[in-house]
């Protein structure tokens, strides 16, 4: 599965911009850190949600990404730098969420969940990644049965609560990961580094990339692979169809469909000597004449659209067919 990952993978080294080229002093590398993951989860909500209505599962999601102390290095540094009063804390919010209307705010602390305390319901693990992991699954648990409970403090609120009831979403976490310059999908994630590029863009151009990466676990692209192993035409036609979703999948989230070619106009020049010129691949400026060609396609299908949304579903045709002698 780790080489399907990287096949489906934009995923080519680089460096974000400075955030401090305003002269400003730049962010601690934990805050850093989590900009950039409240970029990524509130573009992957508002990609997600938007979309629920075409894809063929849903799960029910609120908008709050949490995030756990004791996992990072030095878990008293994390609690100072966000003022935490747990380990358990609120990593980011999407806007308009429902997480958004309850009154949640980055950097609250999560002190209970459906009356099950952190400390005593769980304890810290080891490996110490496990915690976090089973605290999301929870959320994700209470949500699909219907409201979720929380129990939350901040510094001059030591005890709120809020309830939650949760709204559809295409089933896909997306998640922010250290050290690393590649965005991915691995059939249930979208995997973004740290320094993938990519965070430095517009945040349409941005929201563009994880479209990409989005489509591919829409198409079941790495389930697909992890079936029939690695065929080598089949994978370049899985990219190409990824890239022509992405712009439906832009248009019903309220962003240009247009977006994905200047993303990919953007991206191509600079980063077109590896990955893009494989057979994997088609180069990047004929990726770029395949996305413009769904362009009038989606247009016509908003319009159609009592709720200007382009539906997907019936108006765009996957070119990868699997061959019945592959499964």
């Amino acid at each position: 599965m780790r080489t399907i990952v990287a096949a489906l993978a934009l995923g080519m080294a680089g460096s974000m911009a400075s955030a401090a080229a305003d002269g400003s002093d730049p962010p601690e590398p934990l805050e850093r850190f989590q900009r950039s993951e409240d970029r990524l989860f509130r573009v992957g909500y508002r990609l997600a949600t938007a979309n629920a209505v075409f894809c063929d599962q849903t799960v029910r999601v609120s908008g709050l990404l949490i995030h756990d102390a004791g996992s990072y290095s030095d878990p008293a540094a994390v609690r100072r730098q966000f003022g935490l009063l747990g380990d358990i804390g609120v990593q980011a919010v999407a806007p308009l969420s429902p997480a958004d209307a309850a009154g949640i705010r980055q950097n609250d602390t999560i002190l209970a969940i459906d009356g099950r305390t952190i400390e005593t319901e769980w304890p810290l693990t080891d490996p110490r990644w496990q915690r976090v992991t089973a605290l999301r699954d929870a959320i994700d648990d209470a949500l699909s049965r219907g409201t979720l409970d929380l129990s939350l403090s901040r510094a001059e609120t030591p005890a709120l609560a809020a309830s939650i009831i949760g709204v559809p979403a295409c089933p896909t976490r997306f998640e922010l990961v250290d050290s690393e310059s590649s965005a991915a999908a691995d059939g249930e994630r979208v995997l973004v580094g740290e320094n993938f590029p990519g965070l430095a863009y517009d945040e349409a151009s941005f929201a563009a990339a994880i479209a990409h990466e989005m489509a591919h676990n829409i198409l079941r692209h790495p389930q697909t692979f992890a079936e029939i192993g690695w065929k080598r035409k089949l994978v370049r036609l899985s990219e190409r169809d990824a890239d022509r979703l992405m712009p439906w999948l832009l248009q019903n989230a309220g962003y240009d469909p247009a977006a994905a070619v200047r993303f990919m106009r953007t991206w191509g020049p600079k980063h077109g000597g590896w990955i893009f010129r494989k057979r994997t691949h088609d180069g990047w400026d004929e990726r770029v004449e395949f996305i413009e060609a769904e362009l009038a396609k989606i247009a016509e299908a908003a319009q159609s659209h009592p709720a200007g949304l382009a539906d997907w579903q019936t108006g765009f045709v996957p070119e990868l067919e699997i061959p019945h002698e592959a499964n």
